[in-house]
């Protein structure tokens, strides 16, 4: 190390009285995990499933993406109203959250395209939830307790996988009735067309995770299989069927009046339930609220056997 010409060292870049250990104690402790008693980073978040995960363990985020459309999409968690709305998820305002000088920035695998620009603003924390081939709820679950333990907020992070995965096991008991039959689980882009939710969706690992035998057997990628053709859905004659809304407008006015929907038999025997909105990308709270919804819709009753 260099010296001063009064004898004192001169310190790392320049900072008098800063040695090489000081200076990178200082330069990796914003990597590590916050204590418990510490007050949370100002984080803001672009991917929405780590939206719902930080406000499920009690952060509200200095700013997140597309509010509007997450409050009738996602719908819960709520988020609070001073959160800040930085626009698009694939093309979110960077003079704002520049601006709002966020401690740290969350996104999921599907915008690490954004990092470099991302991390010019604040460090970035890539947390994954889907991934090519791979059932969500795990990762979903292992996101959540990394960020609780990242943030300061491991205890509520804990609290929160374990209610979940015991909400799960007290709903797959409710459905037992209705697991003795397969189910497509579906959203309707037209009155012709549906996309078919699979494994490596978080509602289709949900629905397996309740008891239910999923009726499409095809690929998905990430969430759903490309639109198919409506009569696709007879091809397991005993299913059920689950649509996820919302269902655009011409779908409401035109279904009831489908001959070719009206002919599948789970239509003709009253075996199709719609269910509100679940994000399709969500974490642990989607889990939870489509499974809370389908219990709902699935109540013992006429149809359900």
């Amino acid at each position: 190390m260099s010296s001063r010409r009064d004898g004192q060292p001169a310190g790392v870049s320049g900072l008098p009285g800063l040695d090489r250990r000081a200076f990178l104690v200082l330069a990796t402790s914003a990597l590590l995990p916050l204590p418990a008693s510490a007050a949370p980073p100002r984080i803001a978040v672009i991917d929405w499933g780590l939206l719902e995960t930080a406000l499920a363990i009690g952060v509200e985020p200095a700013a997140a993406t597309e509010l509007k459309q997450f409050a009738r999409i996602a719908v819960e968690p709520a988020v609070p109203e001073s959160v800040v709305d930085l626009g698009l998820r694939g093309a979110p305002n960077y003079e704002l959250l520049r601006i709002l000088a966020p401690d740290l920035i969350l996104i999921s695998g599907f915008y690490e395209y954004q990092r470099s620009s991302l991390e010019r603003i604040a460090p970035v924390l890539a947390l994954p939830i889907y991934e090519a081939g791979k059932p969500p709820y795990p990762l979903a679950q292992s996101s959540l307790l990394a960020l609780g333990e990242r943030i300061g907020r491991k205890e509520a992070a804990d609290r929160y996988a374990s209610e979940t995965a015991t909400e799960l096991s007290e709903r797959r008991l409710a459905l037992r009735s209705f697991a003795s039959r397969p189910a497509f689980l579906i959203s309707l882009g037209d009155a012709r067309h549906f996309r078919a939710f699979g494994a490596d969706s978080m509602p289709g690992d949900v629905l397996a995770r309740l008891g239910i035998a999923n009726a499409w057997k095809d690929d998905t990628s990430y969430s759903a299989a490309a639109p198919v053709g409506i009569e696709a859905l007879a091809r397991v004659p005993e299913a059920s069927i689950i649509v996820l809304a919302p269902l655009p407008a011409e779908v409401s006015r035109g279904l009831p009046d489908n001959a070719l929907w009206n002919a599948l038999p789970a239509v003709r025997e009253g075996r199709v339930a719609v269910l509100d909105p679940v994000n399709h990308f969500g974490g642990l709270p989607s889990a939870r609220r489509f499974a809370r919804l389908l219990a709902d819709a699935m109540a013992p009753g006429p149809g359900h056997d």
